[in-house]
């Protein structure tokens, strides 16, 4: 059990430190390129801190499909829209509000609006078409879906560098290359694919473990991996959205989690579809209507008034504490 435990541990130690390196330097690649911080917030760091739970579904259901890998790969892809709407919005709301009544900043978030609601109505089509459309009887059909879903998020991209935004600003160094300042694209992209390397080695780590801890305390690995999983590997959407918006950084703190709730809903969503035999239902059904709800909550206050966006954040956290609640009932 301890030995179990400590794999658990190193694994996503592993997937931290590598989605920390990547986020550094897809953030430095972002400045070197001279792109926007919506792009960079909504894309470049969405796609890195989005890995760990992305690559965490690949492996399970290729290298575990013969135990529990199908189940830990339904409930890591959906369980990761989820968090970033329940929980990842919330403690973006409630963090704006801590440090208006400690007197840190302005009430209100300071957001390009135009991007979060592309973000958001991009996220609430993929995946309604995911849960409600796809129908999982018909191979045939998924495979459509699922490249419908892939081209849907290359639009997305599109959309997002052509729109206009913020500058970037300047990073002050990579970590592997602190005293370089001014690496070149090579070097920047050295330090990128070694912390994918990392991090899939990682998460290789992490769903053994992962697997084992589930079945020696009695909780189904789907449900696990629903709640257990995406709070672990989204820590680093989490951590760094918090410092941003407490450095009112608000356009990378929010972009960061609603680019990675656009991502989670298209490429992961489309392995899953057909790789798995996606049939949601119960729970996982569950969490994906909650999902649904509390960003169409964010994207009404998004047109209500800045100063109310932190509260419609907020709201999320009820269906985070509620889903939590069935959980707990069901295995009582």
């Amino acid at each position: 059990m301890i030995f179990d435990v400590l794999l658990f541990v190193v694994g996503l130690f592993f997937i931290l430190i590598a989605a920390e390196l990547f986020t550094n330097g897809i953030e430095f690649l972002g400045y070197k390129l001279n792109v926007s911080q919506g792009f960079t917030g909504s894309v470049l760091a969405a796609v890195g801190t989005a890995l760990p739970e992305t690559i965490l579904p690949i492996i399970a259901v290729l290298f575990f499909a013969e135990t529990s890998g199908h189940e830990i790969g339904i409930g890591a892809i959906l369980g990761a829209p989820f968090m970033l709407s329940t929980l990842a919005f919330p403690l973006i709301g409630i963090t704006s509000l801590i440090a208006y009544f400690a007197g840190k900043r302005s009430l209100g978030l300071n957001v390009e609006t135009d991007t979060l609601r592309r973000d958001i109505v991009f996220f609430l089509f993929a995946y309604s078409i995911a849960l409600f459309v796809v129908p999982y009887e018909s191979f045939t059909l998924r495979v459509f879906t699922a490249i419908f879903l892939l081209i849907l998020y290359i639009i997305y991209v599109f959309l997002t560098l052509k729109s206009e935004g913020n500058e970037m600003e300047e990073v002050e160094h990579l970590y592997l290359f602190p005293k370089n300042k001014n690496p070149s694209i090579l070097i920047i992209l050295f330090q990128v694919v070694l912390s994918l390397i990392i991090m899939i080695t990682g998460a290789h780590i992490f769903v053994h473990g992962l697997e084992v801890i589930s079945h020696l305390i009695g909780i189904s690995p789907l449900i696990f991996s629903l709640l257990i999983s995406p709070i672990a590997t989204e820590l680093p959407e989490k951590i760094n959205s918090i410092l941003w918006v407490w450095r009112n950084k608000d356009i990378l703190a929010i972009g960061n989690v609603s680019g990675a709730m656009v991502f989670q809903s298209t490429i992961p969503v489309s392995f899953g579809v057909v790789f798995t035999k996606w049939d949601i239902t119960g729970l996982a059904f569950t969490s994906g209507v909650f999902a649904i709800i509390a960003s169409f909550l964010v994207l009404i206050f998004s047109y209500i008034n800045r100063k109310f966006l932190p509260i419609g954040m907020t709201i999320g956290l009820i269906f985070f504490i509620s889903y939590l609640l069935l959980v707990l009932t069901q295995k009582g």
